[in-house]
Order: structure tokens, then sequence, then C-alpha cells
């Protein structure tokens, strides 16, 4: 009787204990509340510079939508008449799963939210429910017959954001997993949650944004970009940084690479064991690397020709001559392809080419179909841009970010929300998320130019962009490309990167890696992931060059230094960098612009 009294104490204590916690977690969570509110009151973003399209363009989409339903009522009928079937057999059917459960399954089953999605009936409703209903709302715009293939897309993306925003794990009441982390926790979970949410709004200039990685964990120059090298030029536009050799001796042909300038260059230099730069350095190839400035207002009126001539064209130059060689190696990188495909042209039509190889990383230059992107590129989403550039003289990083992150909402915007605001859990240390949000503005005159000329109008890819006095065109380019595009891109889609570039008219190597625009290339030698696929077959419809494609497992950057090696001439002694009397140098890697931001 005694030990059954003691732990019959036990017990209280312990619930005793619980429900203590639990309610010091309520009073946490109205205190946490109050604070939200406050950041929501001094957190309002400025009218004049949006960074999300103007709700005309959204208003113009819903009216053509509804335009096209109303003179095709039919499918609308016939799949509201789908949708009530669908969602009555799935009614019927969890009546019979909760007909043939015992009473204490039954009770089980109701109560217990950890059996999750598929075990609890509850959210198994909710969940097939929601499946039901996404479904039969996509099917309806693809029966929609009347409307342009531009029309339709835009519609389907703005209609897939609508779906993934209402998805049933995004609210705590229909979440079963967000609901067990509380009742385990008594409710510490939805405290650290919400103190989660509110240092993203206090941290935010207005709009908010979900922190996607541990800012605190990285720092440039510290952990990230520490590559050794030093800065041997610097002009309003760039840094030229040269990288220490880490082997006696180094190719006589150097490498030039040219990030975008969309975002910092660093992603090519991330941490040691992931490092491209490393990798070039290690092969032996005596590298250089772009680091563009981070525009504000005094870089309105810089144009892409600007970043041909003061960037591009100057770059080289200084590496010409600490080399002392007449022909380089370049890499260009998404829009620095874009750049250095476009200045090739110029040069290879003058007869004046000093680039020996050109290598593209997810490069567009024919930008008939530029994947979702395209969806932006209308009058209504111009005209917002242009309005944002004559406020504050250029586009601002948050505008371009907040586009890409809705383009894998799921993976960059509910995903981690739901993690972070529902589960309680604090985003995790990852080098490309703390990367991704390190964002640069573009030059308001570049910003338009390259939308209009490039995005909306495809001059480059159809023969008609004219710079420097010059109509330009892929087919002058007459040198070894080495292309690689990534499989599941969505800013720079393959086939289109493989299509604009195989217009060049000099040998070409394609390669298709796995993964996405930055995973993909950012995937190390000693990498078992994404694999790639290699064809030494020439091709014009890219779907036929990948029918007859070899996989290969692990990274495709040993494969690349085999072919630049044989591009690179021979070796000579390995030299100093800063050790050029005409360009001593100006500090240690990584620079000042890569640390220069705008808020």
């Amino acid at each position: 009787m005694q030990r059954e009294n003691n732990n019959l104490e036990d017990d209280v204590a312990v619930g005793s204990s619980r429900y203590k916690e639990l309610f010091d977690n309520f009073d946490k969570l109205d205190s946490l509340t109050k604070r939200l509110v406050m950041a929501l009151s001094t957190k309002s973003p400025d009218p004049t510079v949006k960074t999300q399209p103007s709700q005309e363009l959204y208003y113009k989409a819903s009216a053509k939508y509804f335009s096209e339903i109303l003179a095709n009522p039919s499918k609308l009928i016939e799949n509201q008449v789908k949708y009530y079937r669908s969602t009555l057999e799935n009614w019927t059917s969890i009546q019979n799963e909760i007909l043939s459960k015992s009473t204490n399954d039954n009770k089980k089953a109701s109560n217990n939210t950890d059996q999750g999605w598929d075990e609890n009936l509850y959210f198994k409703l909710i969940k097939q429910h929601y499946t039901i209903s996404s479904n039969i709302i996509e099917e309806t715009i693809d029966d929609l017959d009347g409307l342009s293939k531009s029309d339709k897309k835009q519609i389907s993306f703005f209609t897939k954001q609508m779906i993934e925003f209402f998805s049933p794990s995004n609210f705590l009441g229909t979440n079963p997993e967000a609901l067990t982390q509380a009742l385990e926790t008594n409710g510490k979970s939805l405290v650290d949650g919400l103190e989660n949410l509110v240092t993203d709004v206090e941290n935010s200039t207005g709009d908010l944004t979900v922190s996607l990685t541990d800012t605190q964990a990285f720092e440039v120059g510290e952990n990230l970009a520490i590559t050794e090298g030093r800065v041997i030029f610097r002009n309003d536009l760039f840094e030229l940084i040269h990288y220490k050799p880490s082997t006696e001796t180094v190719s006589k042909t150097p490498l030039l690479i040219v990030p975008p300038w969309i975002n910092k260059f660093y992603n090519l230099d991330l941490q040691p064991k992931n490092s491209f730069v490393k990798f070039a350095v290690e092969q032996g190839i005596s590298t250089f690397i772009i680091s563009w400035v981070n525009p504000g207002k005094e870089h309105t009126e810089v144009d892409f020709t600007d970043y041909i001539v003061e960037g591009f064209f100057e770059s080289s130059k200084v590496v010409r001559a600490i080399t002392e060689q007449e022909k380089i190696n370049c890499i260009g990188y998404c829009i620095g392809g874009t750049l250095l495909a476009t200045a090739l042209s110029y040069l290879c039509k003058k007869n004046e080419n000093f680039v020996n190889s050109a290598t593209f990383f997810t490069t567009l230059t024919d930008f008939e179909d530029p994947g979702d992107l395209s969806l932006f590129i209308t009058d209504e989403y111009l005209d917002e841009i242009n309005r944002q550039i004559e406020k504050v003289g250029y586009m601002e990083g948050s505008f371009l970010a907040q586009t890409f992150s809705f383009l894998r909402s799921n993976d960059l915007v509910y995903g981690p929300a739901v993690r972070s605001y529902l589960m309680g859990k604090k985003p995790p240390r990852f080098d490309l998320l703390y990367w991704n949000g390190d964002s640069t503005n573009l030059p308001g005159k570049m910003a338009l130019e390259y939308l209009n000329k490039f995005y909306k109008e495809n001059q480059l890819s159809k023969g008609k962009l004219t710079l420097m006095g010059e109509r330009l065109s892929l087919k002058y380019i007459d040198i070894p490309i080495f292309v690689v595009a990534t499989h599941t891109d969505h800013i720079a889609p393959w086939r289109s990167s493989f299509y604009g570039l195989n217009k060049s008219s000099g040998n070409k190597r394609f390669v298709l890696a796995g993964s996405g625009h930055i995973a993909g290339i950012i995937n190390p030698a000693y990498s078992k992931k994404y694999g790639y696929w290699t064809n030494s077959k020439p091709f014009s419809v890219p779907d036929d060059w990948f029918k007859t494609a070899d996989r290969h497992e692990g990274s495709w950057w040993p494969y690349w230094s085999t072919w630049i090696k044989a591009r690179s001439s021979s070796h000579e002694k390995a030299y100093v960098p800063g050790s050029h009397e005409d360009y001593p140098s100006l500090g240690l890697a990584p620079g000042k612009y890569v640390m220069k931001n705008y808020k």
C-alpha cells in the first residue's frame, strides 16, 4: 500500500510539474504575441518600393481564367461532378475504415495524433480531400483550350501557388506532426516557433522572409570564401581575385571565372570541402575570379555593355598581363555565362578573340523558353520594376530573392516556415542557403535592358542584338565550349541552355548534371550525389541527345578538369598573387566588394 501511495505521489508530482510547464508556456506565448504585434506595427514596407508584382497582374490572370470558364461551362460542370463523386468516395472509404475497427482501435485512431497522416483517420480524410481538390483544380486549368500558351502557364503557376499555400501541413490544426510535437513538449515547440517568427519579423525590412539557415553559423572570409588569394585589381564595377597556387607548377593558360552579379561570387568558394575554386587551384590551374560590386544608386546608369567592357574585357586584360599569355580560358555562370557568350560573339565577329575556350554553367542564351521566370516577364511586372528603379535607382535584391523563392515555394517558403514556426525547429546550418540569402541589387539600366532585350525579345539568339556598334549572333562563337546544364533547373532550363549554346559554331561538349541550378554545379569531386550525363554525338534536339546519353555516378568536376587541362597549354613555375609590379596586392581575398550590402 505504501508503495502504491508513493507511486501515486510521484505521478501527481509529475503531473503538477507538466501542468506548471504548460501554463508557463502559455504565458510565454502571450508575451511573444505582444512582441509580434509590436514588431508588425513597425515593419510596414514602403508602398512605393514593392518586392512583389502588383495585384493587377493577379487580377488580369484571374479575369482570363473566368472568361475562359464562362465560355466553356461544360468542362467546369464536368470537373465539378468529378469532384463531388471523388469527395463522396473518399468520405465513404473513411467511414468504412472507421466501422471496420474495434472500439479500442477507434479511440486510439481518433485521439493519437502521432499516428500521422495515414493512420489517423481524421488526418487521412483531410489529406485525401486536399489531394482530390488539388487534382481537380489542376485538371480544370489543363482543360482550358482557349488560352494562349503564356496565359495558361501564368494561370497554372498562380494556381499552384494557391494550392501549395492551402496545404493542410501549413496550418497547426491540420498538421498531425506539429500537434504531436506541441503535446509532447507541453507547448514548448509552439513557443519556440513563435520566437522564430518574431525574430524573422524583427529582422525583416517590411516583407516577411522565412529564415532558411542559421545566419550566425557563417561569416564570409572566416568560414566561407576562404581559399587563399589576393585582390589584385579594383574598379567601380568589380574586384579581381588571383588565387594562390597550391601546386609547384601551374598551367600557362590561366582561367578567368565570370560569376553572375545577381548573387555574390562565393557560391563557387563556399567551404574547402565544396569549393570549386579550391578544386581548380588544386588541378594546377592558374585561377582568377571576378567579384562584382553590389550596386547602389550610384550605379543606376550602368548597362549590360559596361559589364562587358569595364568588367569582362578589363579583367581579361589584367589576367593576360599578369600571366603574359595572349589567350585565356573562361567560365561563365548563369548571367555571367550570358555575358561571356555575348562578349565572345562580339570578339569572334571582330576577329579580336583572346579566349581559348569557354565553359558555361547553367547559362541561357536562348530565352524562347526561360522556364517559370517567363511568368514574370510581363508588361505589368516590368512596370513594377520600372517604378522601383525610378524610386531607388536599382532593382532590389529582395525583389529577385522572393521571385526565385516562389519558383520553389515548398522548398524555400512553406517547408521552412512549417519547420520553423509550427515545429519550433531552428533553421539548419547550410552554407548554400546562407549564400542564397546574401542577395545583391542590379543596376537599374542594366536590369531593364537584360529583361527586355534578352528575356522578353530574345535578341541574342535571334541574331538581332546590337551592342558596341555590332549586330551579334551566337553563330560567331567558333571556339571550343563546355556546357553544364542541370536536370531540375527552374531558372535556366537545361533544354533551353543546350539549345541556345548549340547555335555556336565551334567544337561543343555538353554535360547534364543532376539536381538544380546551384546544387548541380556545386557538387564536389568526392561527392557520390546526383550524377551526370554525357554524349559525344552532335545533336539538334536536346531530348534526342538525352535518349542516347551515358549516365555517370558522382561529380562532373573531374570530367571537366580533363577537358580544361587539354586546353591549358604546358606548365610553368607557380607565381605569387600580387607580386606583379603593375598589379600589386590590394588586400586579401575575398576582398571588400563581397562584404558590401544595401538595406
